[in-house]
C-alpha cells in the first residue's frame, strides 16, 4: 500500500498544498495579510523623519545602506542643513562627507542636491504628491517615491519593493518574478489597495524578525503553514 503524501514529507516540513484557483489564491492571500495584522499590526517605516523632504532624503541615503546607520546620520545632517534651500544652497563635496558612513556618498550628495534644487525651482519647495511628478525628482525612483507617498501622505501609488519584500514575495509564492518592477505589478495585482502600504511595512519588518535571508526562523513563524519555500529550517 503506498504510503499517504504526509509521511513522505521531510521532518518539521509540512507539505503546504498550492491553490489551484482564483477563489484559493485570493483566500490564501487573505489568510497571509490577516497573519501579518496579526504578527505586525503598527508595522511603519523605520526611518527617522519630521516631515516628507526628510523622509526623502533619508530614503535616498537608505539606498545599499541600512536604516539604522542612516539614522545615525540625519538628526546631525537635518540640524545643518534644516530647510529645502539648505540643501539646494549645499556644496556637493562637503554634502558628501556628511553622508559619507552611508555609503555611494558622491551620488547620493549630488542626488539630494538635485532633488533640493527640483522641488524648489517647481514644486515650490514641496514634495509632489503625484508619483509621476515624484519620479522626476533626482534621487526619487519607484521604491523611494513608494515610501515618501505612502509613509508621509497615505498614498497608495505602488508598492515598496526593496531587498526583503523581494525575498519574501517570492517565498510566498505571491511572484516568480525576480526584478522590482514585476514583483511589484504581481503585488498590486494580488494585494487589495487599502493593503498596499502597510504590507511593505509588515513585510520588511518580518524579513528583519524572522525571515531572515540566511537561516529563516521557520519554526517561530505564524507563516510557516502558508510558505512554499524549499529551504525551510526545522
Amino acid at each position: 500500500m503506498p504510503k499517504p503524501a504526509s509521511a513522505l514529507a521531510p521532518p518539521n516540513k509540512p507539505l503546504v498544498r498550492k491553490p489551484k484557483t482564483a477563489a484559493e489564491r485570493k483566500a490564501r492571500v487573505d489568510k497571509i495579510l490577516a497573519i501579518l495584522d496579526r504578527m505586525y499590526p503598527d508595522a511603519t517605516c523605520a526611518l527617522h523623519h519630521s516631515n516628507a523632504w526628510e523622509l526623502l532624503v533619508a530614503t535616498i541615503l537608505s539606498a545599499q545602506c541600512t536604516d539604522r546607520r542612516v539614522n545615525v546620520v540625519t538628526p546631525g545632517l537635518f540640524r545643518k542643513y534644516p530647510t529645502v534651500q539648505d540643501f539646494a544652497a549645499a556644496k556637493q563635496e562637503e554634502l558628501a562627507q556628511d553622508i559619507r558612513s552611508t555609503g555611494f556618498f558622491n551620488n547620493k550628495a549630488k542626488s539630494v542636491i538635485g532633488a533640493a534644487r527640483k522641488i524648489l525651482s517647481e514644486f515650490g519647495g514641496e514634495v509632489p504628491r503625484e508619483i509621476e511628478l515624484l519620479l522626476t525628482v533626482p534621487g526619487a525612483a519607484r521604491k523611494t517615491a513608494n515610501v515618501v507617498l505612502g509613509t508621509a501622505f497615505g498614498i497608495a501609488s505602488g508598492v515598496v519593493v526593496d531587498t526583503h519584500v523581494l525575498r519574501i514575495s517570492r517565498r510566498l509564492d505571491l511572484t516568480k518574478h525576480a526584478d522590482p518592477v514585476n514583483i511589484e505589478k504581481d503585488l498590486m495585482k494580488a494585494i487589495p489597495r487599502p493593503k498596499w502600504i502597510l504590507f511593505a511595512h509588515q513585510i520588511i519588518h518580518h524579513g528583519r524578525a524572522l525571515c531572515v535571508a540566511r537561516n529563516p526562523k521557520c519554526a517561530e513563524c505564524a507563516l510557516n503553514p502558508l510558505c512554499y519555500a524549499k529551504d525551510k529550517t526545522a
